[in-house]
């Protein structure tokens, strides 16, 4: 085992793909002569060249409109965007073209793309550069939605998602390209749809993913010092959830606190919840508790964003809550 960046992984991942299929190219702004801008695809324009990696004017409906048309003839594109707050410019090529062409054609049309890029908060970016939008996506029939957490899921997930048939929207983090994390030497594949539990526990199941598993991690180790036991589960995957998987761990510690960086209504946190007390009701022994962000937009102020995004010492308190501990 090697260890290397986030970014290293995104860009090993599309690079090995586009090495051992020729229709994959990658296209967006900065992708090529600026090498991404946060460096995911550095070195790519010296080795596949202008036709394969692609810079764009800043266009995001155009050159995503593009990548749907480029898929549906045989190519499988993968689109970057800056941030996916800027994919709302697009978001009508990705819903009702992308999204529905396989079903409105019949099954003619295949449309193996990728979106990638960042999602959600990054620190001081105000509210218009600070969404996320994993529930957004996950909503819509015919996406998949991946969102890794660590080094080693992006390249293995990314891999996966070039190789699908099917729309899927990969979500990154700006915080998160920097991280380093251990990554095998040869060619390996995640299976798209299926959670991994990060950490095993009997006391509380904990559900989360993307970055905010640093913060469920962070409160996992406070709670051990008080022997308190958290199974940490990476959904990975929001959609398909892997449903079985929670469940079995709900069966297990009878508790659930589900965390991410959404706002509550319609979140994936919902959809959790909603599944553990159809399905496991009876193995509950306190209410389930979410940590969301705020019900409002994102601010500038870090105070403010302190408040508004989850953090460690929420969750310790929602265990708490769900176990009657007060302290």
């Amino acid at each position: 085992m090697r260890t290397i960046q986030f970014r290293e992984a995104i860009a090993e991942a599309m690079s090995e793909e586009m090495r051992r299929d020729e229709r994959i190219f990658l296209m967006g702004e900065e992708v090529a002569e600026y090498n991404g801008a946060y460096k995911a695809s550095k070195g790519m324009l010296e080795e596949f060249g202008a036709k394969r990696v692609i810079d764009t004017p800043i266009a995001e409906l155009g050159f995503t409109g593009i990548g749907v048309g480029a898929a549906m003839n045989g190519l499988r594109p993968i689109i970057e965007f800056m941030t996916f707050n800027f994919s709302m410019v697009a978001i009508d090529q990705i819903i009702s073209n992308a999204a529905k062409m396989h079903q409105m054609s019949a099954g003619q049309f295949t449309i193996p793309i990728v979106f990638r890029g960042p999602t959600a908060s990054a620190g001081q970016l105000g509210a218009t550069h600070s969404q996320a939008f994993e529930s957004w996506y996950a909503n819509c029939p015919g996406l998949k939605v991946v969102v890794p957490s660590n080094v080693y899921d992006a390249k293995g997930l990314l891999k996966a998602a070039i190789r699908d048939e099917n729309p899927v929207i990969f979500m990154e983090s700006e915080q998160m390209y920097g991280d380093k994390g251990e990554v095998p030497e040869g060619d390996f594949v995640l299976p798209i749809g299926k959670a991994d539990v990060k950490r095993a526990g009997t006391d509380v199941t904990i559900v989360s993913f993307g970055k905010i598993m640093k913060v469920v991690f962070a409160a996992a180790d406070e709670l051990a010092k008080e022997g308190i036991s958290c199974e940490v589960i990476d959904l990975r995957t929001v959609r398909p959830i892997d449903y079985d998987t929670v469940i079995e761990s709900v069966k297990k510690t009878n508790r659930l606190v589900c965390v991410e960086e959404a706002w509550p209504l319609g979140s994936i946190s919902t959809e959790i919840s909603y599944m553990v007390q159809k399905r496991a009701f009876d193995y509950l022994d306190a209410p389930i508790i979410r940590i969301t962000t705020s019900d409002t937009p994102a601010a500038y102020a870090p105070t403010l964003m302190e408040a508004f995004l989850p953090n460690p010492a929420k969750v310790i308190k929602a265990v708490r809550e769900v176990l009657y501990v007060n302290k």
